[in-house]
């Protein structure tokens, strides 16, 4: 293949897909609608010229048929007068007028044929229409409804995708408050055990309440801890609370 004809089937391909793009099938229908209209509509004026025909044979026939009749009443008459040379002349006419008479009876017959094969015609070609017709519309139909369901199913595809950018962006926010109160909750146990000063405080910090705050939570968890060890030895804590309480008046007095 050479060069020129990859070129050209590339370009043919190109214009197809272009077209198939701006198409759209129920124009096209139309189209072929309105063809088969204006067809059957010239089948129905070759009918009516035919039937114009057929009617004008008529007519001249029924003109020849008065002459031939006019005629022989004419023969007779001149025949009864004793003129019989007029009578043979009106006899000579007649017999012309019958041929013509029998020619037109004959082309009447003929139109007559053609008539009835073009109202067959004209009723079998109505009949397609109609039956296009129906077609038509109910391609029509479906081809609206299924052009319809794909852009519902586009928008649906685009709030998926919509969807999980924000679902993504909803992750980050929850990660991000996340990490904020775990950061808010370190400050606040590095507050509470004065490793950070708390600057938003009224006042200055009072060292010596919080050294006795320390012992009195320290007592606390040794009178706990020594009443635990007399449980476990099957005595009473009293005594060692007493003498916790006796070192911490001891310690206080010091």
């Amino acid at each position: 293949m050479s060069v020129f004809q990859r070129l050209s089937m590339i370009f043919k391909s190109k214009a197809n897909k272009a077209l198939d793009s701006v198409e759209d099938p129920r124009e096209t229908l139309d189209y072929s609608y309105q063809k088969q209209l204006e067809l059957l509509q010239k089948v129905r004026r070759g009918v009516a010229d035919v039937a114009t025909s057929r009617k004008r044979v008529e007519l001249q026939i029924q003109q020849l048929e008065q002459q031939s009749s006019k005629l022989e009443n004419q023969g007779r008459a001149a025949l009864t007068q004793g003129r019989e040379d007029l009578a043979r002349e009106a006899l000579t006419r007649r017999s012309g007028l019958s041929q013509q008479i029998d020619d037109l009876r004959q082309q009447h017959s003929n139109l007559q044929g053609e008539e009835q094969k073009l109202t067959l015609a004209a009723q079998r070609l109505q009949a397609k229409v109609d039956a296009f017709r129906t077609r038509k519309e109910t391609i029509k139909a479906t081809y609206t409804a299924a052009q319809a369901q794909t852009q519902i199913s586009e928008a649906f595809t685009g709030i998926s995708e919509e969807m999980g950018d924000v679902g993504m962006a909803i992750q980050r926010a929850e990660d991000k408050t996340a990490e904020l109160q775990a950061r808010a909750g370190a400050v606040d146990e590095l507050l509470a055990s004065g490793a950070l000063d708390d600057v938003t405080g009224s006042g200055p910090r009072d060292d010596i309440q919080a050294e006795l705050d320390r012992m009195a939570s320290t007592t606390g968890v040794e009178a706990e801890l020594e009443r635990m060890r007399m449980e476990l030895g099957g005595g009473s804590a009293t005594p060692q609370i007493e003498r916790g309480n006796g070192t911490t008046g001891r310690g206080e007095g010091a």
